[in-house]
């Protein structure tokens, strides 16, 4: 179990704020955020690797905050996967038991389970200058679990590897969590990431954590702005809300149920915006349920089984992700008329 409290970090033209986390035991908690957003930061501090100007971090209720690296009991995983390059993945994954603690005969059961669940039997001759980014990964995972820690720390250990290797980690950190039981912090820039592996998440933007939840929380009911455009709702609009309505501009949306009176932002996924036309099929009938708006098609982008179709509707531009299949069948093209359908149910309010 991690808990932070309070916890603030300064630095030249950077800060972490007031910083509150809190980790279960064998929990997969992930860290979300853009590139300097400070999720490094909150590693290497809960690793003692960063000094903290103020608060408090606790492991397994064990304050922790003034004790150097190797008394905390953490393993932590780079995205480069640092390895030494002077030694053979063999010495490499037993570094660190030199300064381990227990029986060395539970250590080599450990060494055994990892090499095996790894994949890295054929590996342990070799240096790790000859490994793939995907092997250097798994070497990297074994020397830090081979010392039994509390916890596990990673940081953006996808991100250097290539679409094969990255998935293939990426099953590997499930299974091992499945395994071992061991609590893991992961920080990753990639919801994709957060949403396979994560139990829990935080968004973290600016130095200052923005929204904490499961990943579907996180992905349909984002509490702001940042995390609505970070998570790919994209549709988002300055709103005046009276009662059941959302005034957006010159355009008018019904809400699911009331909301107080006052300003806020609404916002809708891409691929919940209905496309229609007179080319339009059963599918999509004018007494559906819904919003309606009426505009005209500005840009139009195929990505294969689906395509990006960016509309202008009053003063709003909307961005709808829609089947490939159906574009086609409603032909079409920048300047065509075109509706889009919202239901009340798939927008958001943020207030």
């Amino acid at each position: 179990m991690i808990r932070i409290s309070n916890l603030s970090v300064n630095l030249p033209g950077f800060s972490l704020k007031d910083i509150d986390l809190h980790v279960e035991p064998g929990q997969f908690f992930v860290l979300l955020g853009p590139t300097g957003a400070g999720k490094t930061l909150i590693l290497e501090s809960i690793a003692g690797l960063l000094p903290v100007d103020s608060g408090q971090i606790q492991v397994h209720g064990r304050d922790v905050t003034n004790l150097p690296p190797e008394k905390r009991g953490i393993g932590i995983v780079y995205q480069n996967s640092a390895l030494f390059p002077h030694l053979n993945v063999r010495a490499n994954i037993e570094f660190g038991l030199r300064y381990g603690k227990g029986d060395s005969k539970e250590s080599r059961q450990r060494f055994d389970m990892l090499v095996g669940t790894l994949g890295l039997k054929r590996l342990l001759a070799r240096s790790p200058l000859h490994l793939s980014g995907g092997e250097q990964q798994r070497v990297a995972l074994a020397r830090a679990l081979v010392v039994d820690p509390r916890i596990l720390l990673l940081d953006e250990p996808l991100s250097a590897l290539d679409p094969n290797f990255r998935e293939e980690i990426r099953d590997i950190l499930k299974h091992l969590h499945q395994e071992t039981g061991i609590a893991i912090l992961m920080v990753t820039h990639d919801f994709g990431e957060a949403r396979f592996l994560g139990q829990q998440i935080t968004v973290i933007h600016q130095g200052r954590l923005q929204q904490t939840g499961t990943a579907d929380e996180i992905f349909r009911r984002p509490t702001a702005p940042f995390v609505a455009r970070f998570v790919g709702m994209h549709n988002i609009y300055a709103a005046e809300f009276v009662g059941p309505m959302a005034r957006l501009g010159a355009n008018t949306l019904r809400l699911e149920s009331p909301v107080s009176p006052g300003s806020g932002h609404v916002a809708f996924r891409p691929e919940d915006v209905a496309l229609f036309n007179g080319s339009m099929n059963s599918d999509y009938r004018e007494d559906e349920e819904g919003n309606t708006l009426s505009g005209s098609v500005i840009a139009l982008q195929h990505q294969g089984v689906f395509s990006d179709v960016r509309i202008q509707s009053e003063d709003l531009q909307i961005r709808a992700i829609t089947p490939t299949s159906r574009v086609v069948q409603m032909n079409l093209s920048p300047g065509e008329p075109i509706q889009c359908r919202i239901t009340p149910q798939n927008l958001h309010v943020m207030v």
